[in-house]
C-alpha cells in the first residue's frame, strides 16, 4: 500500500508539470514512471491500488498510438512492419514500446471505465493496422530469430489481448470504422491466407471473430457499403480450388462469422452473402473435405456445418408448408402449428447446403457430422422435422442413397429415423415403405442389418407397429427369408460358413427372428399368419444354435396362445431328442417351458404331450453327473450347472402340478415320483450301494433348516456330494409345499450375439464365470423363519415329493462320513415328521403311500431297532398308523 502510495503521488507530481513541459520531456517523465509502476504491479501480486489509474491508462494508450504511428508514417508495407516489430519486442530490459505494450496490456484487464479511457486513445484503429500488417506481411526470418522468437511469441500475447478486450465493446468497433483497415482486413483473410504470416493465422481469426460477436449497425453499414462480404466471397471462390481444403474452411469460417453473428442486428450481410452465390461457396469448399485426416481441419469444418445449421433458422417469415398426416398414428401423436419458438426453420438454403453434401459425399466424418445437425433441428422444434419433410424431403431422399454410405453413417441414420418415432412420436409411413424396400433387396447385408434393427426399435414401442408391418407385407417377407434360411441351415448342419459371411448372416437371421417375436408378442393375428404360413417346422430349426434360441422360444411361446398342444409338442420333442451333452438347449427349453405352464390352460397339454416323462428322462440322462470327484465327460461341467438344470426339471414338474388334479392323479397314478426318486438317486451324489450303516453316537443333532444354514452360510466344511444332496434335499421340500416353481436360486445369464455356441464349447466349466449359482441363504434366507415353519404344520400339496425324500433317505449314508451321514438323516427324518403333524396331513401322506415306502425303502432301518434311524422312523410310521388306509400294509 505504501508503494502505490508512493507512486501515486509521484504520478499527481508528473500530472501537475506535464502542462508546462515540452512533448519530449512528459514522453520521457512518463516513461520513467512506467518501470516503477510495473514492479509495483508484480510485488502486489496483480491486484492494482492507483486513484488515477484511469488517466494513467489514457496517457500510456496515446503515447502507445503516438509510436505506433510514428513508427508507420510514410513507411512501405515491409519497412513498416520490421519497424513495429523493432517497437514492440522486447530490448534489453524492455524497449520503451515494450514497455508502453505491457503496461497497456495489464491496465486493459482493469475495469471497464479504464477500457474505455484506452478506446477512446486511438488505440483500436491503430492496432487494427498492426494486426493487418502483421497478418499480410510475412517477414523473412534469420539464424537470430529463434532465440527471440519466445519474446516474439509473449508481444504477440499481449498484443492480442489487448486488441480482444478492446473489440468485444461496442465502443472499440466504433472506432475501428475511422479507418478502413477492418474491411481491408476481412478481406486479405480471403484472398492472402496462403501467402501471409503463417504464425499470424490463428490470432487474427481470433480477433476477427471477437469483432464479429460485438458488431453494431454501424459497423453492419460500413462493410456493406464497401461490399466486403461480396468481395471475400469472390476472393474465396478463386482460393477455393488451390488451397488445402482445412484452410479454405479456416478463412471461410472467417467471413461466414460475419454472416451469422450480425442477422440478429440486421439481415443486410446475410443478403449480401445469398446474393453472391455464398452458400455455393461453401458447398465447394465443404465437398473438398472429403478424406481429410481425422482431426484435420476438423475445428472450422465443424465450425462452418454448426454456423450453417443455425441459419437455417434466419428468416423474416415463417414457411407456409402444408402436408398430409397420413394414419394410422400413434394414439399420443398431436400435430399443431402453435406460436413460434424462434428456432423453427424459416430459410431453406442452409439446409440444402446440407442435404446436397450428404446425397454427394461418402466421407465418414462429413456426412456423420450432417446427420447430427439435422437431429440438432429437429431437437430446437418437433415441427422442423416437418418443415423439412414436406418441402425438402432429406430423410426420404437419403434412404435411397444410404446403403452407400460408410457403416457408421448407416448406424447413425437409422437411429435418426427411429427417432421420429421414439422422440417425435410420428409414424413416417413412407420412409418406412423406403426402409423396408432396403430390407427387401438386400444390397448390402450390413445396411439390411442396420435398418432392421431400426424397426424392430419401433415394433418393441407400440402394438400399432405389428399391423403396420403386416399390413406392409414385411411380416410374409420375414417369414419367407427365415424360411429359406431354415433351409440352408438343415442342408448345413455340422458345417461352417467363412468367417466373415456367418457372423453377417448369422446377425441378420438374429434381428429377422428378434423382429418376427416382436411382431407376434400381443398378436394372435401376426401369430396365426406364422402358423398358415406353414412356418413353425422351420422356426423350429433355429432353436439349435444359442445365438437365435431366444427369440425363437419367444415365436414359439406366442404359438401357444393359439394351440398349446403344438407348443408342448415342439418342447417336449426337443429336449427329448437332444443329445446328453446339449445341456444348455435343456435349460433354455426349461426355462421357456416355465414360462407357458404359468397358464393352467397349458397342463392338459404338457400331459398329453408326455411331458412328464420327457422332464424325469432329463434327469436320467444326468446319471452319475454330481458324483465327487467327477468322472468322464461330466468333468468338464460344472456341478453347479447340473444342479440348475435338476432344478429347472424339478420346477417344471411343479408347475405342471400345481392346482391341477388330474396332472397330480396322473403323476401318482403311473408311478412317476418313484420313477423321479430313482433318478434323482442315480445322479452321482447320492449313495448307489447298499452299506451296512454304523450307529455313531451324535455330539449334536441339528434340524434340516439348520443342515441348509450351515451348509452354505457358515465356514464349516461340507463335503461336495453332501452340499448337492442336501440342495436336492431342498428343492423336494419345496415341492411338497407346492413352492418350487415360484423359487430362483440361479443368476440369469442371456447369451449375446458374437459368442461360439455353449453347447458346441469344448471347454463348459469355463462357462461357471459367467453362470453363477448362489443360495438363497446367502441373500436372504432366514434360518429363524425357517424353524419356526418347521414348528407349524405346513400344507403338503404334493405328498409324493415326501416319498422320494423317504427313498433317498437311505442313500445320504456314506462310510467314509458315518457321523456326518446319520445326522443329515435324522435332521431328515425329523423334518418329515414335522410335515405330518396335523390328521389332515397324515392322511394325505397315507393316500400317497408312504407307509409302503417307508417299509420298502427303509426296511433294513425299520426292521433292526439297532439301527440309528429305526426309532425316529417308527415315530413317523406310529403317527401315520392311525390314519392308514392300507389294512395289508398295518399287517
Amino acid at each position: 500500500t505504501l508503494q502505490w502510495e508512493t507512486l501515486g503521488k509521484q504520478f499527481v507530481e508528473y500530472e501537475q508539470v506535464a502542462p508546462f513541459l515540452i512533448p519530449e520531456d512528459q514522453q520521457r517523465r512518463l516513461l520513467e514512471f512506467l518501470p516503477l509502476f510495473l514492479k509495483a504491479w508484480e510485488q502486489s501480486a496483480g491486484v492494482i491500488v492507483f486513484p488515477n489509474i484511469q488517466l494513467l491508462a489514457s496517457e500510456v494508450s496515446k503515447l502507445l498510438t503516438k509510436e505506433i504511428k510514428r513508427n508507420l508514417n510514410g513507411k512501405p508495407a515491409e519497412e513498416a512492419r520490421l519497424a513495429l516489430e523493432q517497437l514492440l519486442q522486447q530490448k534489453g530490459e524492455a524497449g520503451d514500446g515494450h514497455l508502453l505494450l505491457k503496461s497497456v496490456y495489464l491496465l486493459s484487464q482493469t475495469d471497464l471505465r479504464t477500457m474505455w479511457n484506452i478506446i477512446g486513445s486511438g488505440l483500436p484503429a491503430a492496432l487494427m493496422q498492426c494486426l493487418y500488417l502483421f497478418f499480410t506481411v510475412p517477414l523473412k526470418k534469420t539464424s537470430d530469430d529463434a532465440e527471440t522468437s519466445e519474446d516474439d511469441a509473449q508481444t504477440q500475447e499481449m498484443l492480442v489481448k489487448i486488441m480482444l478486450n478492446m473489440y468485444k465493446e461496442e465502443q472499440g468497433i466504433e472506432e475501428l470504422l475511422a479507418t478502413d483497415k477492418l474491411q481491408s482486413l476481412i478481406i486479405a483473410t480471403a484472398s492472402l491466407w496462403d501467402q501471409c504470416s503463417h504464425s499470424w493465422k490463428v490470432p487474427t481469426g481470433r480477433v476477427l471473430r471477437t469483432i464479429s460477436k460485438a458488431q453494431t449497425k454501424n459497423s453492419i453499414v460500413y462493410l456493406q457499403a464497401v461490399d466486403c462480404i461480396k468481395i471475400a466471397v469472390q476472393n474465396l471462390f478463386t482460393l477455393a480450388d488451390t488451397l488445402p481444403a482445412c484452410d479454405a474452411c479456416e478463412a471461410a469460417s472467417i467471413v461466414l462469422c460475419f454472416v451469422k453473428d450480425s442477422y440478429p442486428v440486421s439481415s443486410a450481410l446475410l443478403t449480401e452473402f445469398e446474393n453472391n452465390d455464398g452458400y455455393q461457396l461453401l458447398l465447394k469448399i465443404l465437398l473438398r473435405c472429403e478424406g481429410l485426416q481425422q482431426n484435420e481441419g476438423d475445428p472450422y469444418l465443424d465450425e462452418i456445418l454448426d454456423m450453417l445449421t443455425c441459419l437455417t433458422t434466419c428468416g423474416k417469415t415463417e414457411l407456409k408448408v402444408s402436408g398430409n398426416i397420413v394414419h394410422p398414428q400413434l394414439p399420443h401423436f398431436h400435430f399443431e402449428r402453435t406460436q413460434s419458438s424462434g428456432m423453427t426453420v424459416k430459410n431453406l438454403q442452409p439446409f440444402q447446403v446440407l442435404q446436397s453434401i450428404f446425397q454427394r459425399s461418402n466421407d465418414q466424418h462429413l456426412c456423420g457430422r450432417i446427420l447430427a445437425a439435422i437431429g440438432t433441428i429437429w431437437a430446437w422444434d418437433r415441427v422442423n422435422f416437418f418443415l423439412l419433410e414436406w418441402t425438402l424431403q432429406p430423410i426420404n431422399q437419403f434412404t435411397d442413397i444410404i446403403h452407400f454410405k460408410p457403416c457408421p453413417v448407416q448406424v447413425q441414420f437409422f437411429r435418426l429415423v427411429e427417432s421420429i418415432v421414439l422422440d417425435l412420436s410420428y409414424v413416417p409411413h413412407e420412409i418406412l415403405k423406403k426402409v423396408q424396400y432396403l430390407i427387401k433387396e438386400n444390397i448390402v447385408p450390413f445396411c439390411t442389418l442396420t435398418a432392421l434393427q431400426c424397426l424392430l426399435g419401433m415394433t418393441q414401442k407400440d402394438l400399432l407397429f405389428s399391423d403396420i408391418f403386416r399390413d406392409s407385407g414385411l411380416l410374409g417377407l420375414l417369414l419367407a427369408l427365415l424360411r429359406k434360411e431354415a433351409k440352408i441351415l438343415r442342408k448345413s448342419a455340422g458345417t461352417h460358413l467363412p468367417g466373415l459371411k456367418e457372423g453377417t448372416v448369422k446377425e441378420l437371421n438374429v434381428v429377422m427372428l428378434k423382429m418376427v417375436a416382436a411382431l407376434t408378442v400381443r398378436s394372435v393375428r401376426n401369430t396365426v399368419v406364422l402358423k398358415d404360413y406353414g412356418m413353425v417346422p422351420y422356426i423350429k430349426i433355429f432353436l439349435d444354435d444359442e445365438c437365435y434360441r431366444s427369440a425363437t422360444l419367444s415365436i414359439l411361446e406366442q404359438l401357444s396362445v393359439i394351440n398349446y398342444e403344438e407348443y408342448m409338442s415342439i418342447i417336449i420333442g426337443a429336449l427329448c431328442s437332444s443329445t446328453q451333452w446339449e445341456l444348455h438347449l435343456k435349460l433354455d427349453l426349461l426355462k421357456s417351458l416355465l414360462r407357458i405352464l404359468e397358464s393352467p390352460k397349458s397342463h392338459s397339454a404338457f400331459r398329453t404331450c408326455s411331458g412328464f416323462n420327457g422332464l424325469l428322462s432329463l434327469l436320467s440322462d444326468m446319471e452319475g453327473a454330481l458324483q465327487d470327484p467327477p468322472s468322464g465327460q461330466w468333468t468338464a461341467v460344472g456341478q453347479n450347472f447340473i444342479l440348475e438344470l435338476v432344478f429347472y426339471t424339478l420346477q417344471g414338474i411343479t408347475a405342471a402340478l400345481h392346482l391341477d388334479p388330474v396332472n397330480s392323479n396322473f403323476f401318482q397314478r403311473n408311478g412317476l415320483f418313484e420313477k423321479m426318486a430313482e433318478d434323482l438317486g442315480s445322479l452321482g451324489c447320492f449313495c448307489t450301494q447298499r452299506e451296512r450303516q454304523i450307529p455313531v453316537s451324535l455330539e449334536k443333532k441339528r434340524t434340516f433348516a439348520e443342515f441348509l444354514d450351515a451348509a452354505f452360510c457358515s465356514s464349516e466344511p461340507f463335503p461336495v456330494w453332501l452340499k448337492n444332496c442336501i440342495w436336492i434335499l431342498n428343492f423336494l421340500d419345496c415341492m411338497v409345499k407346492g413352492t418350487l416353481h415360484q423359487e430362483s436360486y440361479f443368476k440369469e445369464r442371456k447369451p449375446e450375439m458374437g459368442e461360439e455356441s455353449r453347447d458346441d464349447q469344448e471347454a463348459p466349466q469355463a462357462q461357471e464365470e459367467h453362470r453363477t449359482f448362489f443360495a438363497v441363504v446367502n441373500d436372504n434366507y432366514d434360518v429363524s423363519f425357517y424353524c419356526r415353519l418347521e414348528m407349524r404344520d405346513c400344507t403338503i400339496v404334493h405328498p409324493g415329493a415326501v416319498c422320494v425324500m423317504v427313498r433317498l433317505l437311505p442313500k445320504l449314508y456314506k462310510e467314509g462320513h458315518a457321523q456326518l451321514s446319520q445326522e443329515i438323516q435324522c435332521a431328515l427324518v425329523d423334518h418329515i415328521q414335522s410335515l405330518v403333524k396335523s390328521e389332515k396331513s397324515r392322511q394325505v401322506m397315507c393316500e400317497s403311500g408312504l407307509l409302503s415306502t417307508i417299509i420298502t425303502s427303509c426296511q433294513d432301518a425299520f426292521c433292526n431297532d439297532s439301527h440309528p434311524l429305526h426309532l425316529p422312523l417308527t415315530r413317523v410310521f406310529e403317527k401315520l398308523a392311525s390314519q392308514a388306509i392300507e389294512p395289508h400294509v398295518l399287517r
